[in-house]
């Protein structure tokens, strides 16, 4: 086994590997006795045909594995070794002829194109100036938060009769064109609306007002267009709901009304914890506080991204185009050579980005301990259970949830990544001249059109 390599220039340059019968005869040999134990050939007992009419049939097939298996073993031994930091994987050299003659021949020499990741300095100063986008939390958010609490903590009772904003249990039963009831008809108890989801208004004044065992008709699908909520509402298939048609008789079995929460001591308590907030006062400041909070990561990424483009800019790094474009083909399916040349210039940005990325967590010695990734992947599933208006996790509970989450691989990598990014985020605002800026929200959605 012979491996040489030839630079064309500072980013590419082709790879050689020479390999001699003596490299893969045994391998394929024994490959071959395997065979001839296991091989069904017709004539023969397993294990009784003649090794030359094994080497016959399957000689060449295994020759081509056991030789490509030891020509990729080698050469990514080889660059580990050489410690060469390469972009992508090699590929077969369009720059230089492969001896590939496996019918006549006994030595064989493969040929790699391989690319190199640029050298570069990324030098970062108060010079450096980039502006960090706060978003300004308003009255408007600030009562949303609160309608939110007074609802998720409000009460639901039972009315007499119906308004716009109740809930109505009830019987429905379809009826045929000339307002009886449909033989075999569609038939369910217990289904629940919301009065203020009916779409057609005429509809809607039919049912506000209405008491229990009153009796309407009216045209469901009208009053209910979504056929994934009316197939729910009946169940019954989509594919039905689809094709409904005429009128429905309804029967109010319920009414429910739910009655939000005031603003006191008693609402507090129940959001953030006992004795935690003390006055109305607080509990705003502390809505601000998570509202302000919530908003940190959309800042970071938007600071992020400028960071990007500065730095990309900054560094101007030059890179192997055509090898790249070449890999990116290879190594994507769905990628074509047009789709890569339409859209190189953003992958272009995005490599650079990512080897940028990777100088400053190299040189700045950024590491992550695993009770970090722990605690990220916790917080993570924090917000979603918020999402669901559950505030209060018991943190055995949390850390048994976030550690399943990390037994997913894809989910772990993302949680990686944006710890990284996190940290990459810190030092650039140490390093660099930060200049803060308060925007609305419309503002900042502005800042990405």
């Amino acid at each position: 086994m012979n491996i040489t390599r030839e630079n064309i220039d500072e980013l590419n340059a082709i790879i050689k590997v020479k390999v001699e019968k003596n490299d893969y005869a045994e391998s394929v040999e024994k490959v071959l006795r395997d065979y001839r134990k296991k091989a069904s050939i017709k004539g023969f007992r397993p294990g009784m045909a003649p090794m030359g009419m094994v080497k016959k049939l399957y000689g060449k097939s295994v020759l081509l594995d056991e030789v490509n298996k030891i020509v990729s073993e080698n050469l990514t031994k080889h660059l580990v070794d050489e410690k060469l930091d390469i972009l992508g994987e090699p590929l077969p050299s369009i720059n230089a002829e492969s001896d590939l003659d496996f019918d006549t021949k006994e030595d064989f020499e493969f040929a790699f194109d391989i690319a190199f990741q640029p050298a570069f300095d990324m030098k970062l100063s108060k010079r450096d100036k980039i502006t960090y986008y706060e978003i300004e939390v308003d009255e408007t958010m600030i009562q949303e938060s609160i309608e939110n609490h007074k609802s998720r903590f409000g009460e639901t009772s039972e009315a007499d009769m119906v308004e716009a904003k109740d809930l109505v249990k009830g019987k429905f039963e379809q009826l045929d064109t000339d307002g009886n009831l449909l033989e075999d008809g569609i038939f369910t108890e217990d289904s629940l609306f919301a009065v203020d989801r009916i779409e057609e208004e005429n509809i809607r004044a039919l049912v506000i007002g209405a008491k229990k065992d009153d009796i309407i008709d009216f045209e469901l699908k009208k009053a209910f267009a979504n056929t994934t909520d009316l197939a729910s509402m009946l169940r019954i298939d989509k594919e039905v709901a689809e094709q409904l048609e005429g009128n429905f008789r309804f029967t109010v079995q319920s009414i429910s009304r739910h009655q939000p929460a005031e603003v006191n001591q008693e609402l507090f308590d129940k959001v953030y914890g006992e004795g935690t907030i003390a006055s109305e006062k607080e509990y705003k400041n502390k809505i601000v506080e998570e509202i302000k909070a919530s908003f940190v990561s959309s800042s970071d990424y938007k600071f992020l991204m400028d960071a990007k483009e500065k730095l990309v800019s900054k560094a101007d790094l030059k890179l192997p185009d055509a090898f790249l474009k070449r890999w990116l083909v290879a190594a994507n399916k769905e990628l074509t050579t047009e789709s890569v040349e339409k859209d190189y210039p953003l992958m272009q940005a995005d490599l650079a980005w990512q080897l940028i990325k990777n100088k400053i967590t190299e040189e700045q010695a950024l590491k992550m301990e695993e009770n970090e990734l722990l605690d990220f992947a916790k917080q993570s599933v924090l917000m979603q259970f918020r999402q669901y208006g559950l505030m209060h996790i018991p943190d055995e509970q949390l850390e048994a949830y976030a550690k399943q989450t990390l037994t997913n691989e894809d989910e772990r990598r993302k949680m990686v990544d944006r710890i990284f990014e996190q940290k990459i985020v810190e030092y650039l605002k140490e390093t660099i001249k930060v200049e803060n800026k308060e925007v609305s929200m419309k503002e900042f959605e502005e800042l990405f059109k």
